[in-house]
């Protein structure tokens, strides 16, 4: 079992809050469950950092959902569990597709700004493994950053909402194997915040990679504290690499995402040959299920024994792409490329994460009074491989239901200021940052693409003993902390995929 708290804290001793629900992250699911919470309740929303250090806010492609012509949830359900591989839930699924055209409602009446069509009905395109047009967006290429600002004015025109930046929780509290508070940091200061029912919004766990699209503050912290706290974590092995990021020989930068959308609308990959390669890899050729894509692109990068293969879309229309890819066109063109006239550099790198803590069809977990939604949560509904532009719609559609149970079940009652302690923190002390670059390393070169149980085993075995460092150091900083977060997320990774003989989706064995 983990190091069962992270910090040696005594809530007799610390600053002791009340509220009614904890939130603990500010992206889409975290904030469009909190304007679905009754105003009668007292809300704390809690971001790690500023409101926009997310991967919400960073998504471009846009959401998921049968709101064209001719469309139909069943339509869309089919391309869902075809992508995940036969390991989704199909109940799960069914609430995901069904449910989608209503939150959709909901983010438009509060005024989020769709890309729309002359007759003012939303604009659909088509990413990976998607047989019809059904992706909405938002700016072109900035879907994330519209819906989160949208559902942040909401929550802000809420008295009942308090919304903390810069904030780290370190440790759900439990009592009697029960939730019972949370255990933050802020402004350098321990302090306990008591409440009926905590949500877990805080995303995936991409800095567990070194090459990754995730924002530098993904680091799996609630999948962590979730498992310290003993909930049930499933399908660890499921690691979503995204096929096209963009190409940088920077390898500690968080790379650019090139949207699926530019595949979507035609762009073709080639190898650094020069030759389009995915029609003999897939009959839907670049518009494929992700794991197949990033699998394609590796196999051809190591035929040319390249870093990279090529995107282009130099056939398309030049005010086309400037247009519905502003975003993309401008990164690209301040690295030096014209995508109108030039071809983009992609590999792919770590994107997604299908596994985390184990809900039920409402967000409840096996912890009386914890729920989970988003990217920190395993639903069922993506399997072995997420189907394109259904993380966003995830976090609607379970952020919204966890509100609901939450509204149904959980009263606005006193909460008692319980005093909890823990003492159990030794002296010695660790280089956290080097064992953080080391277990990136080894996640991106053993627990990658393609895994063999070798490597892993021997990846595990080092990470283990990081672990055992850790654990027996005394952790003062939140890097610190976040190091061990790390550490346990990996080690789950590799255990899981090691369990896993088969391949199946993202999970690709080779022996």
């Amino acid at each position: 079992m983990p190091l069962r708290y992270l910090a040696d804290f005594d809530t007799s001793n610390i600053k002791k809050e009340t509220c009614d629900v904890i939130i603990v992250g500010s992206g889409v699911a975290g904030l469009y469950s909190a304007i679905n919470l009754d105003k009668s309740k007292k809300v704390l929303i809690i971001s790690k950092e500023s409101m926009d250090e997310n991967n919400s806010y960073l998504a471009q492609g846009g959401i998921a959902a049968a709101v064209g012509e001719g469309d139909l949830p069943e339509y869309h359900f089919e391309d869902t569990i075809k992508a995940g591989a036969g390991e989704c839930d199909n109940e799960a699924v069914t609430v995901l597709v069904e449910e989608a055209p209503k939150d959709v409602e909901v983010l438009c009446n509060i005024g989020t700004n769709f890309d729309r069509n002359i007759d003012g009905s939303l604009t659909t395109t088509r990413e990976g493994g998607h047989r019809r047009f059904r992706i909405i967006h938002a700016l072109g290429d900035a879907t994330g950053r519209e819906v989160v600002d949208s559902l942040l004015r909401e929550c802000r025109e809420r008295e009942n909402i308090t919304i903390v930046e810069n904030c780290f929780a370190v440790d759900i509290i439990t009592v009697d194997e029960s939730y019972a508070g949370l255990l933050i940091k802020h402004e350098n200061e321990y302090k306990c915040i008591m409440s009926n029912a905590i949500i877990l919004a805080s995303g995936g766990i991409g800095q567990v990679y070194k090459n990754t699209t995730n924002a530098a503050v993904i680091t799996g912290d609630g999948i962590a504290m979730a498992y310290r706290a003993g909930a049930v974590l499933t399908d660890m092995e499921f690691v979503q690499f995204h096929p096209t990021a963009m190409y940088s020989e920077n390898t500690d930068e968080s790379k650019f995402l090139i949207s699926e959308a530019v595949r979507g609308e035609g762009g073709i990959l080639r190898n650094t040959e020069g030759n389009r390669f995915m029609p003999k890899y897939h009959e839907m050729a670049e518009v494929a299920p992700r794991d197949i894509v990033a699998r394609a692109i590796f196999a051809e990068m190591k035929k040319t024994k390249s870093e990279f293969v090529y995107l282009d879309v130099t056939h398309k229309e030049p005010e086309l792409i400037r247009k519905r890819f502003p975003n993309i066109y401008k990164h690209c063109f301040d690295k030096g490329i014209d995508m109108t006239k030039q071809f983009i550099p992609v590999c792919p790198v770590q994107h997604y994460f299908m596994g985390g803590i184990k809900t039920d069809l409402w967000g409840k977990t096996n912890i009386k009074g914890i729920y989970a939604c988003g990217e920190a949560a395993n639903t069922g509904v993506h399997g072995a491989n997420r189907l394109a532009s259904n993380s966003l719609l995830e976090g609607l559609v379970f952020g919204r239901r966890c509100a609901e149970q939450i509204n149904s079940t959980i009263d606005s009652t006193q909460i008692p200021l319980l005093d909890i302690s823990n003492k159990s923190q030794p002296e010695t002390k660790v280089d956290a940052e080097a064992i953080n670059e080391s277990i990136k390393s080894l996640m991106n070169e053993y627990a990658g693409i393609e895994r063999n149980e070798r490597d892993m085993n021997m990846a595990l075995c080092r990470i283990n003993e990081f672990i055992e460092q850790l654990e027996n150091s005394c952790l003062e900083t939140t890097k610190e902390m976040e190091t061990v977060n790390i550490a346990n997320i990996a080690s789950l990774i590799l255990k899981a995929a090691i369990r896993r003989k088969e391949s199946v989706g993202s999970h690709y064995r080779v022996n």
